[in-house]
């Protein structure tokens, strides 16, 4: 450790500390632009210059890479520093006049103007070079460089032309201090709707809201390091050095008593409903994608955008895309009139957007869901019940030139009508996953005709299924909201833990009678639970009594009669009538 003295003030910092840093330490804030603490300081603004004094000597220096001594005497607001700092920001001002960061010091040291020519009255780059040195040192792709010296000087890439080296990483904007370097898209679009998607858009991140265990991952497609082997910026901030960029992808095999299926769901393909123009027409999104963009991490910082960055002035949501039509799917979604309504009141807090909502039967069904629906009534969302017919870009009248048509039949009014909207939001059908067959057959799960994971029982087993110690939860078992998959998420857990270290058996099973088995394998095939394995020693079939369910279909496929159910056999049953008869 080492002792300066700051304004006045003693004060130990360890040595090797920059004087800025030891600043920062003691409250005091040095303004600059160049400076930050993921590159190495270059000093190229300076106007982070303080006065420092040794030996009696004081000098005018930049504090972002001159390292703290002991003994030594820094004043960070003299007249000389003041001074000096004056003149650089007043070249700054010549040299970027636009930049709002330079506005913002050159009010804070009291200058008007500057005394010096300015070059370009629009120019905000200040020659700093984080840009050309984080494209260097941190994302290691060498795009950005300098051109021409003097006054004539800029950043520019080879030749003034893209280049395919660039990965578009966004390093370049990210550290520009004066906002002079954007990322644009190459069609002039500033949203690109059909590829937003739900999530954070940074390299590493949790996975999930709220996940077990809460670690973050490293997304090897989208990181710095795994395209150009640079960067390693998270490595460095890291303190308990949790980073490893060499660790390998692995699989863990667990013994477990129970299992629980959440793999949720998908939304329909609207590109399969063409008259909706998803996927050809402008601002048509799915309701996934407008969540996207009105969340706060969104690409718009939950601003509601079209692809030309204006705001829109009118907005139409299509409800039961997909859902509800024989051509699709026959069922209900369940969520769509729902989350359509917070659409709705999400586009007036956000807007003074007018929306459209197109819709077959409103089913607000649930605690305060109605109220809601009112709410959206006195907010002054205009609904129209009727289907959608069409979503196009063919104007009719001058009103109509530049927007999106969507026609449709009024059966509240009994009129055809046609809405011109900035931006039409459609509302898909939930399906099941599409690898669900798959894992109903790994499971021993059954799927019924909409896809989803068959329950025991409707009401009296919604989160059990015929397989013992296997449970299911949320929307892979049909569509639900959020509260509802909550609900069957805490039942499954508890039916999980209520199973105890022994699982009792039903007393009803089938029975293999080995003297009587011809080994003709018919019953294996025709099980439907894979509780009937084939003895290759006795070589007769053999059942699982944890697997069966006592269904009955080995019984009464044996041709042999050696199959047979538990308590049930013939004998059994007769004796039971025998008995019933003699009571009468």
């Amino acid at each position: 450790m080492i002792t300066i003295e700051i304004n006045g003030k003693k004060l130990e910092v360890e040595e090797g500390t920059t004087i800025i840093k030891a600043c920062e330490q003691v409250g005091i804030t040095i303004p600059t632009l160049c400076y930050h603490p993921l590159i190495e300081p270059y000093a190229a603004c300076r106007v982070c210059v303080v006065e420092v004094i040794q030996l009696g000597v004081p000098k005018i220096m930049t504090s972002c890479n001159t390292l703290a001594e002991n003994r030594m005497i820094v004043n960070t607001e003299s007249e000389e520093v003041l001074k000096t700092r004056r003149m650089n920001v007043e070249l700054l001002m010549a040299q970027a006049p636009a930049a709002e960061p330079v506005q913002k010091l050159a009010r804070d040291l009291g200058i008007e103007r500057t005394r010096f020519s300015i070059r370009k009255p629009d120019e905000k780059c200040i020659l700093c070079g984080l840009c050309v040195r984080a494209c260097e040192q941190i994302v290691g792709a060498n795009i950005l460089g300098f051109k021409y010296r003097g006054v004539e000087r800029e950043v520019t890439t080879a030749f003034d032309e893209t280049s395919e080296k660039c990965i578009a990483c966004g390093a370049c904007a990210y550290f520009c201090p004066t906002e002079a370097i954007m990322m644009k898209d190459l069609f002039d679009r500033k949203i690109i709707h059909d590829e937003l998607y739900l999530g954070p858009a940074k390299a590493i991140r949790v996975p999930t809201m709220a996940p077990i265990p809460n670690v973050p991952i490293i997304d090897k497609d989208n990181c710095i390091h795994f395209k150009t082997g640079e960067c390693k910026i998270c490595e460095r901030v890291c303190e308990p050095e949790a980073v490893n960029y060499e660790m390998l992808e692995e699989e863990v095999e667990l013994q477990v008593g129970t299992i629980i299926l959440a793999t949720g769901y998908e939304l329909y393909d609207c590109k399969k409903i063409p008259q909706y123009g998803y996927g050809n027409l402008p601002n048509v999104i799915t309701s996934l994608e407008f969540e996207h963009l009105c969340h706060a991490s969104g690409p718009t910082g939950g601003q509601i955008l079209l692809e030309s960055g204006e705001e829109p002035q009118n907005i139409g949501i299509i409800h039961c895309v997909g859902s509800r039509d024989k051509k699709f799917m026959e069922y209900c979604s369940k969520i769509c009139c729902m989350y359509a309504l917070k659409f709705s009141h999400l586009v007036h807090e956000k807007t003074k957007a007018h929306v459209y909502d197109f819709y077959i039967d409103m089913r607000s069904g649930g605690k305060g869901y109605e109220d809601f629906y009112r709410r959206m009534l006195e907010e002054g969302v205009t609904f129209i019940r009727g289907r959608a017919a069409e979503v196009s870009n063919v104007a009719f009248s001058p009103e109509e030139e530049t927007k999106l048509i969507i026609r449709c039949e009024d059966t509240l009014a009994g009129v055809i009508r046609r809405i011109p909207v900035d931006m039409v939001i459609l509302c898909p059908a939930i399906v099941a996953k599409k690898d669900a067959q798959e894992v109903a057959k790994i499971f021993g799960l059954g799927c019924g005709n909409d896809g989803f994971f068959r329950e025991q029982h409707p009401k009296l087993g919604p989160v059990s299924t015929l397989t013992d110690g296997l449970f299911i939860a949320g929307a892979c078992q049909g569509p639900k909201d959020i509260p509802e998959s909550i609900a069957q998420g805490a039942g499954a857990a508890a039916a999980a833990l209520s199973l105890g270290e022994e699982m009792v058996l039903e007393p009803i099973y089938a029975v293999v009678d080995e003297e009587l088995c011809s080994g003709c394998k018919v019953c294996i095939g025709l099980c439907p639970y894979d509780a009937i394995t084939f003895d290759k020693e006795k070589k007769v079939s053999k059942v699982n009594e944890m697997l069966c369910k006592g269904c009955g279909v080995c019984v009464a496929a044996c041709g042999s009669g050696a199959n047979y159910q538990k308590n049930f056999r013939d004998q059994q049953i007769f004796a039971e009538i025998d008995g019933t008869m003699i009571s009468l």
